[in-house]
C-alpha cells in the first residue's frame, strides 16, 4: 500500500499547478515577443531607421516600454530574415541594401520555391480560388489607387498596402499547397522580399505588369493547366526580378 502524500507538498499537485502556470507564463512571453518582433519589423520595412544604423536595445526596449528580454529574442529572429546583422560585442545594425549577388539568390530561391507551390496547389485549385481570386481582386485594387499616387505626392501607406496584397496573393498559393513546410519557407524568405518591394520604386508601367503577370498566373488556375501556371508563375518572378535589377541601375 503506498503512503499518501500530503496535500501542501503533493508531487501531483505540484506539478499540474506548476506546469500549468509555466504555460501561461510561456504563452504570456512569447506573445509579448511577437508583438516586438512586429513593432521592430514595422519600423524597419517603413525605412524609418537607415541601413547600417546601430539599433541599440535598451534603446527600443525603452522606446517600445518593455524589458530588453523581449527585444534581444525578436533581435535573434530578426538576424535570421537577413534585416539586421549583428556584430561581436558591438550589438545590431541594419542590415545595408541587398547587392547584385544577394538579389540573385534571393529570386533563385523565389524562383525554386514559387514554382513548386505552384505545381503542389493545382490538384487544389476548386478549394483554393475563391481565396486566389479575392488576393486578385484586392490586388487590383490597390494597383489602382498606387497608380493615382504616382501621379502626385507618393504615399508610403498607400504603396505599402499595394504590396501587402501582392504578398497576400503568393501567400494564398503557398496556403494551398498543404505543406506547412513550403509555407514556413516562404515566410522566412517574407521580410526579405518585402524588404526588396519596399526598397525599389515602381512606376505606372511596372504596378500594371506586375499585375498583369498574377492574372496569367490566375487564368491557369483556373484552367486547371499545371504547365501553363508553371510557366506564368516563373514569367512574374522573372519579370520582378528584370524590373528590380533595371531600377537598381538606374538609380545608382
Amino acid at each position: 500500500m503506498s503512503a499518501a502524500v500530503p496535500s501542501g507538498s503533493g508531487t501531483a499537485a505540484l506539478d499540474q499547478d506548476g506546469i500549468g502556470s509555466l504555460r501561461v507564463s510561456e504563452i504570456e512571453r512569447r506573445g509579448l515577443r511577437d508583438r516586438v518582433y512586429d513593432r521592430i519589423l514595422e519600423l524597419l520595412l517603413e525605412g524609418r531607421v537607415e541601413p547600417g544604423s546601430r539599433l541599440s536595445i535598451d534603446m527600443l526596449a525603452k522606446q517600445l516600454d518593455v524589458s530588453p528580454t523581449p527585444v534581444r529574442e525578436a533581435m535573434v529572429q530578426l538576424e535570421r530574415t537577413g534585416l539586421v546583422t549583428r556584430e561581436a560585442l558591438k550589438g545590431y545594425r541594419v542590415a545595408p541594401p541587398l547587392d547584385a549577388q544577394q538579389l540573385d539568390e534571393l529570386f533563385d530561391a523565389r524562383l525554386m520555391l514559387e514554382l513548386e507551390a505552384t505545381r503542389l496547389a493545382l490538384p487544389r485549385a476548386a478549394e483554393l480560388l475563391p481565396r486566389l481570386r479575392a488576393a486578385h481582386e484586392l490586388h487590383e485594387e490597390r494597383a489602382g489607387r498606387v497608380i493615382e499616387t504616382l501621379r502626385g505626392e507618393p504615399s508610403l501607406r498607400v504603396t505599402q498596402e499595394y504590396f501587402a496584397a501582392d504578398a497576400a496573393f503568393h501567400r494564398a498559393i503557398f496556403g494551398g499547397t498543404g505543406n506547412r513546410y513550403l509555407v514556413a519557407m516562404h515566410d522566412d524568405l517574407g521580410a526579405m522580399t518585402h524588404r526588396l518591394r519596399q526598397a525599389v520604386i515602381r512606376g505606372a508601367n511596372d504596378v500594371r505588369e506586375a499585375h498583369a503577370e498574377h492574372q496569367a498566373v490566375l487564368d491557369a488556375f483556373e484552367a486547371g493547366d499545371a504547365d501553363a501556371a508553371i510557366a506564368a508563375m516563373r514569367a512574374h518572378i522573372e519579370g520582378v526580378r528584370a524590373r528590380s535589377v533595371g531600377e537598381e541601375s538606374t538609380s545608382g
